[in-house]
């Protein structure tokens, strides 16, 4: 039985794992080809890095991704603090249920729900262009946030209520106490949530295109039109590169949840100790 789960876990693996591997071979191809390794080179690396609209378009990815995870973060982390003083369960259940909607609504419903809303308001505006950077912007931010109250909400459940009472019977202000107390319990939540948003941002197709206007175009969408055509091999290259960023970012993320439950678990028996 062993044995069957270890090929079964194995194949699996295999099916996810095995595009991503062809992928990194054959960007360091000298030859175009797919099919025949010809010999190991830096040729498409090089291309990429003197592609100017390509490199545009992942400057302007970057700006939207930075832009969108520390709004989000900001606006996240206060809205788990809120949503985690209410008292009533059926309100809080109400509000959870509203913040899940982003997260389990199909990504073209709340693309084409969003253009429809930016258009809408841009003509009763008088504007000329109704969609742009900052549409753009407020879509990633839509869709980020629920992952952001669900990495800190956690760690506010966690956290000993006793803790920001005895801060403020103290002598500190609420504010203070939230800084001094609060933030640094719930702050691998709130980077985690920051990462998760982040790496959303970064590869997010379906909601740019609809909510994007002309004079912005980020990689996802540059990448969709070159499928048009022929794809050279260094989007090979680039796609490498994501694929290793995101993994540094996924290994950061689990590094800090396990050092942060091994610390709870620390706690948890110091206190059964005492």
């Amino acid at each position: 039985m062993k044995i069957s789960s270890k090929i079964y876990t194995a194949l699996i693996f295999v099916f996810l794992f095995a595009p991503i591997a062809v992928l990194l071979v054959f960007s360091f191809n000298e030859a175009k080809s797919l099919s025949v390794f010809s010999s190991f080179s830096f040729k498409w690396y090089e291309e990429l890095f003197n592609d100017r609209s390509t490199l545009e378009s992942v400057k302007n990815t970057l700006i939207l991704a930075t832009a969108a995870t520390v709004i989000s973060t900001i606006m996240g982390t206060a809205a788990a603090v809120g949503i985690h003083k209410i008292r009533k369960r059926w309100y809080r259940a109400l509000i959870n249920t509203v913040t899940n909607i982003p997260m389990i609504n199909p990504d073209i419903i709340t693309g084409i729900s969003m253009m429809l809303v930016f258009v809408f308001v841009g003509r009763m505006w008088g504007a000329s262009n109704s969609l742009n950077f900052w549409t753009m912007l407020i879509a990633h931010v839509t869709f980020c946030l629920p992952y952001v109250i669900f990495q800190v909400l956690p760690k506010l459940q966690q956290m000993e209520r006793d803790l920001v009472e005895a801060a403020m019977d103290l002598g500190c202000t609420p504010l203070r106490a939230f800084f001094k107390v609060t933030m640094p319990e719930i702050l691998p939540g709130v980077i985690t949530g920051a990462i998760m948003a982040f790496t959303l941002s970064l590869d997010d197709f379906v909601i740019s295109y609809f909510t994007t206007g002309n004079d912005f175009q980020t990689l996802p969408i540059r990448i969709y039109g070159m499928t048009k055509k022929t794809v050279t091999p260094k989007m090979y290259a680039l796609a490498t590169i994501i694929f290793f960023v995101t993994m540094t970012l996924l290994l950061i993320s689990n590094f800090i949840d396990n050092d942060d439950n091994r610390q709870l678990r620390e706690k948890r028996r110091k206190l059964k100790e005492k």
